[in-house]
């Protein structure tokens, strides 16, 4: 009678793990009693120069939570939104990855592992200056900022549209520039030499273009980033856009899908206006735009007056003349004619 005991248990068992192997995810749900569905990473941000927020799709509690470069916690609030806080002021715009590992209330857990930027008040107003949109080597596309006031660059966001609508182009690294500074960015490197000037020394980089009095850094790869028909904006941590630019190579025909929605995006935003009238509830269309269709690699587009005071506008813009390209300077005052 025993035996017969063994195997009734042993067939039980069989029967139980069988339909545990076979069940689905509802009927797991019931055996268990346990939510299937793990918690999902939806974003962070930075909050303040001492507070960092996760953002979660539903309440979870922190399991573990590790930075690099090392950073000291003082407290960790769980939560749909889980609050970091640092035991002092962290360094402006710089980059940190967090590991971040948390547990719902089903003991489902998720592994987080994303990068961010420092929170950073202190980004001049930046305003787009000139830019080249043909490349040829050595020299490359750029887009020349200059900066109305003193601050530091870290987190701020160049995006451009035949890119990415949601990926910036470039992320800038902390950096204190001063009123008046010009800043090129060139889109891509295909030189020795060509170092960002991130610190005091502007005299670093020894790429084609560099200028020793303006700070230069540098897109890594050799990618064609910048066209004759995009839209470029910059943007700052709490997706503010600080300054726009629409350019079309064209004013008739019909743009892409993303150059239209772009172009969308900064007229709502009124980071691009019509050149004169009224500005409610419009769409800039390739007639709003700069029309490029004279540049080359030395007739670059340039923003008339060097002034931020304009309106961000086509009527604002001109390309220069054959050979007259400035890149860390002043923009020259002779203009493409046909």
């Amino acid at each position: 009678m025993k035996d017969y005991r063994v195997l009734a248990l042993l067939l039980t068992s069989t029967l139980f793990l069988s339909a545990f192997s076979c069940s689905t995810e509802g009927a797991l749900q019931q055996i268990l009693g346990t939510r299937a569905e793990p918690p999902v990473f939806l974003e962070c941000r930075s909050v303040s120069s001492t507070e960092m927020a996760f953002k979660f799709s539903q309440s979870v509690k922190v399991v573990s939570c590790y930075f690099d470069p090392p950073l000291e916690v003082k407290s960790i609030e769980g939560g749909d939104e889980v609050t970091v806080v640092f035991a002092k002021k962290l360094e402006e715009g710089k980059r940190v990855t967090a590991d971040i590992v948390v547990e719902d209330s089903g003991m489902n857990t998720l592994n987080v592992i994303v990068p961010f930027r420092t929170r950073n008040d202190r980004m001049p107003s930046l305003f787009f200056n000139e830019l080249r949109t043909e490349n040829s080597k050595p020299k490359a596309e750029f887009v020349e900022f200059v900066s109305q006031g003193a601050g530091n660059l870290g987190g701020m966001r160049l995006f451009i549209a035949g890119h990415s609508l949601t990926t910036p182009v470039y992320e800038f690294a902390p950096t204190e520039v001063k009123t008046g500074e010009y800043i090129v960015l060139h889109l891509r490197t295909t030189e020795e030499g060509c170092q960002d000037e991130t610190g005091a020394d502007l005299a670093l980089s020894l790429g084609t273009d560099s200028q020793n009095d303006a700070r230069d850094l540098w897109v890594p790869g050799n990618s064609k980033l910048l066209h004759k028909t995009d839209a470029l904006w910059l943007m700052d941590q709490d997706d503010k856009i600080i300054d726009a630019i629409l350019l079309s190579e064209s004013s008739d025909g019909k743009w892409n899908d993303k150059i239209a929605e772009a172009a969308s995006l900064l007229g709502r935003k009124k980071a691009w206006l019509p050149s004169n009238g009224d500005v409610a509830e419009w769409s800039p269309g390739p007639s709003d735009a700069v029309i490029s269709a004279g540049t080359t690699s030395t007739r670059t587009i340039c923003r008339d007056n060097e002034t931020l005071a304009s309106r961000p506008c086509a009527g604002n813009w001109y390309i220069t003349a054959t050979s007259s390209a400035t890149p860390g300077k002043p923009n020259s005052s002779k203009r493409y004619t046909k």
